[in-house]
């Protein structure tokens, strides 16, 4: 199979070293990757919602399967305009996207298939919101209506947080056009951890799970950013909740999304949150986790392009993944003034060394090469994967590769998994 990879960071690295590992792959595109996939195969200098140039590479190279990693493509209705020309896309078509496109949307889906979630309100008005936020007090969650790239929801432990965090989004317009409209949730107590399913229009297929970091800070401090680390599988998550959230979450939403006649096929990611009533919906994704997807599949046994075909061909009734036994851990080197304003243009060195380290795997996220020089390009830069029998091995073997790394500029949270590490 041809296969073309759309996307340019650590998850798109992911999904090509394990796509570049399947029997069924003749040759292999990632537009427009980075350094990192090209040891994989050939980079394409084409943006990912650049749709007319995507769609002529495909075309004038017999593109198999196109294989979308980020959601801003699918938002934007890349898999329609692939379907229509007659190549197959792993991806939600842009009605099926607005899952995670408009939050206020997958409310009414999980309204109308009775998925629990939290309890919310929706605001197109900044002093409507602030008021609200008065009524009810805190702790609120202020989410941005639209795609925030991770970036666009507070959670407030005080009503003067919850109102400057309406004023942030709504009015000073920190995320731009995704924060117009805000959503202002309960919030959910419980561990919080991502749950991942393979789609085919009906059928579900579990892809794993993982625990993320969101905060930039050690003890889950400081602002959030689109994940600083991941594990897997999750330490809260047992083997009956993740069938509850199955049964109960993703399910009920694809039966919902079938009614409506817009049929989910993709990745679907399913954030939760752990209560003491049981599982519940804190939204949708439509495509793998960043840094998730790098702590799931190297754990992955089976064919992951096979999957993907399966998928796409409608046939995942009886598909069966295989998972290694043990545990993996994530840790992302992320420039200084990241997320706000990260400095890019410092050298990396000792990839080589840290990728040669036993249970280790390295992604590149934001890297560059400038003059043969491997550079930062970007915010989350790298992220470093450890697996081993169990968690404790897992992040002593990742951060074992962190170290290994030479980039005074870098900086990484030592609490990946378990209590800080020297």
């Amino acid at each position: 199979m041809r296969v073309l990879v759309v996307g340019s960071g650590a998850r798109e690295h992911a999904l090509c070293w394990a796509i570049a590992a399947s029997p069924l792959l003749t040759k292999l595109w990632c537009a427009p990757g980075n350094p990192g996939i090209a040891t994989l195969g050939e980079t394409v200098p084409v943006s990912a919602l650049d749709f007319a140039a995507l769609l002529d590479f495909a075309r004038s190279h017999a593109v198999d399967l196109v294989v979308p990693g980020p959601e801003a493509p699918l938002v934007a209705g890349l898999a329609d305009m692939l379907g229509a020309a007659g190549i197959p896309c792993l991806g939600p078509t842009q009605a099926a996207a607005r899952l995670e496109g408009e939050k206020s949307f997958a409310k009414e889906i999980a309204a109308a298939a009775g998925i629990p979630t939290a309890r919310f309100a929706r605001f197109d008005d900044a002093a409507a919101a602030r008021a609200y936020c008065r009524r009810h007090g805190a702790p609120l969650v202020v989410k941005a209506d639209g795609l925030a790239g991770g970036k666009g929801v507070v959670v407030a432990g005080s009503v003067a947080d919850a109102e400057a965090a309406v004023t942030a989004l709504m009015e000073a317009g920190q995320v731009g056009a995704a924060g117009r409209v805000v959503l202002i949730e309960e919030c959910l107590v419980g561990a919080e951890v991502s749950l991942f399913v393979l789609c085919d229009g009906e059928h579900a297929v579990p892809l794993g799970a993982a625990t993320d970091y969101k905060r930039r800070e050690e003890g889950d401090r400081g602002p959030n950013t689109g994940g600083m680390g991941a594990v897997a599988p999750p330490p809260a998550l047992e083997d009956a909740q993740a069938r509850a959230a199955i049964a109960r979450i993703v399910r009920p939403a694809l039966a919902e999304m079938g009614r409506r006649g817009t049929p989910f096929r993709g990745v679907l990611f399913a954030g939760l949150m752990l209560t003491a009533e049981g599982p519940k919906l804190i939204e949708f994704n439509v495509r793998f986790g960043d840094p998730e997807c790098q702590a799931l599949l190297p754990l992955l046994g089976s064919d992951l392009l096979a999957a993907l075909l399966a998928a796409c061909d409608g046939e995942l009734g009886d598909f069966d993944l295989r998972w290694r036994a043990g545990a993996s851990a994530a840790v992302v080197l992320a420039a200084p003034g990241y997320p706000a304003a990260p400095k890019t243009g410092s050298a990396l060195r000792g990839l080589e060394q840290a990728g040669a380290l036993a249970g280790v795997q390295l992604f590149h996220g934001a890297t560059r090469r400038t003059d043969g020089r491997l550079e930062a390009a970007g915010g989350r830069v790298l992220t470093v994967v450890g697996t081993g029998a169990d968690l404790t091995e897992a992040r002593r073997r990742a951060y074992q590769g962190v170290r290994a790394i030479d980039w005074p500029d870098g900086f990484y949270r030592r609490d990946i998994g378990g209590p800080p590490l020297p």
